[in-house]
């Protein structure tokens, strides 16, 4: 098998899809998709190389090697990575008052409302992959499309608050430039 570096997509042909999270000299550490963090041997010849990244001689950190992987996980798949919400926002409640006298406030848990959000975003993200990589589309179709994704976040970015990291929250027209 020919060497491949940190954020290499391979498929295993018992442990399914995954990426190099780091290289030893004689194993590669993988994360697969369903079986978690496994040790692969570099000499194993049955491992299918999906998009191999050239080896680095540079050392990377731990927070490189995350974002990166994070960013091919959002890429390629349609797993929902846990998100943390703002510690403000934990144990609280969202309160919706009917606007008509006589009626029953809605009271539920606002990490019941966050996780709703998160997938909102996950989802959209995820279309935004599948109209980029359509080959049906023409170009034009695809920028039409992205724009108008694109101002669906800007129209959620008022549940920005409620994010931990910046890196989570919504990213409208604007602040893209």
């Amino acid at each position: 098998m020919d060497e491949i570096g940190i954020g290499s997509r391979i498929r295993h042909p018992e442990f399914g899809m995954g990426v190099v999270i780091d290289v030893r000299p004689k194993t590669y550490h993988v994360v697969f998709m369903d079986k978690g963090r496994i040790e692969v041997s570099r000499s194993y010849n049955a491992l299918e190389i999906i998009d191999a990244v050239e080896p680095d001689s540079d050392l990377v950190s731990f927070s490189q090697v995350e974002k990166a992987l994070t960013g091919i996980i959002r890429r390629y798949s349609d797993f929902q990575e846990t998100v943390p919400m703002g510690q403000r926002w934990t144990g609280g409640k969202l309160v919706l008052y009917p606007g008509r006298e006589g009626l029953q406030p809605k009271e539920f848990p606002i990490d019941t409302f966050f996780s709703k959000v998160v997938m909102l975003r996950d989802r959209l993200r995820v279309l935004e992959q599948r109209i980029n990589a359509n080959e049906k589309l023409t170009s034009e179709d695809k920028a039409n499309l992205q724009q108008y994704i694109t101002r669906i976040y800007g129209s959620l970015t008022t549940f920005n608050v409620l994010f931990r990291e910046p890196e989570d929250q919504f990213v409208g027209e604007k602040s893209k430039s």
